[in-house]
């Protein structure tokens, strides 16, 4: 295989015809990539994304081949997949307001063009959710968010609203789903492509702790910081360590905020799953 990409958590190899999508244990934060793995974290991903895929197979068509057909040294964390044309663009759906939307939120009032009531704090939901898409940036640099006019002009006006409703509906049911399982998701952010023939495919990961804020639904209160079952807790502690993106290179991150990270990925994966790491 041919190594053709290293994204911050992914490295994508060409296999033949296919590719093999492989799930790293790298974390990052603010579009950094931390000099510290967690561990299972691939094999969490990458199981979390399939079990994903089967249950949304009914709302969009995804890029999946095989979850065995893959190199030994891979098994567990990799993903055979199709070639696809992927989208300039990142498809982010928001049923809560946190993050760089509760910063775009206080500074405008809105979210990628989107229009907000007014009184809204951290954590408090929203009257619907939203579509804010972002551009797809390399590693090191950031996306930055656009408004879905742009994304039109970008990608033209039908594939722009097929992207924004498939989103949103993968969005509604992924929320429904965990929501059972005593889990809010806050938001998600989707990658997608087109096949040879032109099918519109869901790519990359899937409601994942990497793609996704999950909250504890029995902990949620508007205001403060949510308990979650993601990657927030190691921004959390980067941010505590008053290390910036822009400012040197990333800390080590310390043995017990691993051990506590992956027993958030852990927590998510069993609730949702039903099933036992």
């Amino acid at each position: 295989m041919e190594l053709i990409h290293r994204g911050k958590v992914r490295d994508v190899y060409a296999d033949g015809g296919d590719l093999v999508l492989v799930a790293s244990n790298r974390v990052s934060v603010y579009d950094t990539v931390l000099p510290t793995e967690i561990p299972d974290k691939g094999a969490l991903l990458t199981a979390l994304s399939l079990w994903w895929f089967e249950a949304l197979g009914d709302l969009v068509p995804n890029h999946v081949v095989s979850a065995d057909d893959v190199p030994a040294e891979f098994a567990g964390r990799a993903i055979r997949v199709m070639r696809l044309d992927m989208l300039p663009v990142e498809a982010v759906a928001r049923g809560y307001l946190t993050g760089s939307g509760l910063a775009a939120y206080n500074a405008t009032g809105a979210v990628c063009g989107v229009g907000l009531p007014g009184g809204l704090v951290d954590g408090s939901k929203l009257p619907e959710p939203i579509f804010t898409p972002t551009t797809k940036a390399a590693v090191g640099d950031h996306d930055e968010p656009i408004t879905f006019e742009r994304m039109k002009d970008e990608l033209g006006p039908g594939p722009a609203e097929q992207v924004r409703d498939l989103t949103l509906s993968v969005y509604r049911r992924g929320v429904e789903v965990a929501g059972e399982c005593g889990i809010l998701i806050a938001d998600t952010k989707l990658e997608f492509g087109t096949d040879a023939d032109g099918t519109l495919r869901l790519a990359d990961e899937i409601l994942t702790p990497d793609s996704s804020r999950f909250w504890d639904a029995a902990g949620w209160e508007p205001g403060r910081s949510q308990p979650s079952f993601d990657k927030q807790y190691v921004r959390d502690w980067a941010r505590s360590t008053g290390w910036k993106p822009d400012a040197g290179d990333p800390p080590e991150i310390p043995a017990e905020v691993v051990e506590a990270t992956r027993g958030r990925y852990v927590e998510a994966y069993e609730r949702l799953t039903g099933r036992r790491w």
